[in-house]
């Protein structure tokens, strides 16, 4: 059995830009990776670049249009290449109830813990592109 990673929260924005900055490579890179490219469809490779150092890729598992998009990491990193992460959407009164999850890492190790942080400041980012149209310089993203 291995660890999880979960970060739920509210973004006060339509679900389908919600699911947009969650599922398209051009929004992507306004809060996460430095270079994105991918298809939403099930199958499909997703390459998540960051440096040249770390050029990541992930299949996509399963996905829906306004309601989730599931990764399965298949080249990064020995701690994240067996684990799987995605985002789960439901539409509340008040936005966009965003649940966030990130599972099967393999050891309860300093690279999980450092993963755990990384994704609240970057989820955090997240909002605050959607909410604020605010995008942080990929170099002042953690």
């Amino acid at each position: 059995m291995g660890y999880s990673i979960f970060h739920d929260f509210v973004v006060k924005d339509s679900l389908p830009n919600v699911y947009n900055a969650i599922s398209q490579p051009d929004h992507l890179v306004n809060w996460w990776p430095l270079r994105c490219t991918g298809k939403l469809k099930v199958g499909e490779t997703y390459n998540f670049n960051f440096t040249d150092e770390y050029n990541w890729f992930a299949t996509v598992k399963s996905c829906e249009l306004n309601d989730h998009i599931h990764f399965k990491m298949t080249k990064s990193d020995p701690d994240w290449d067996p684990t799987s992460f995605g985002f789960d959407l439901e539409e509340k009164d008040n936005g966009v109830l965003v649940k966030f999850w990130h599972k099967d890492w393999p050891e309860c190790n300093a690279h999980y813990k450092h993963s755990s942080f990384c994704w609240a400041l970057l989820l955090k980012g997240l909002k605050d592109y959607l909410e604020k149209g605010l995008i942080i310089p990929f170099e002042e993203r953690s």
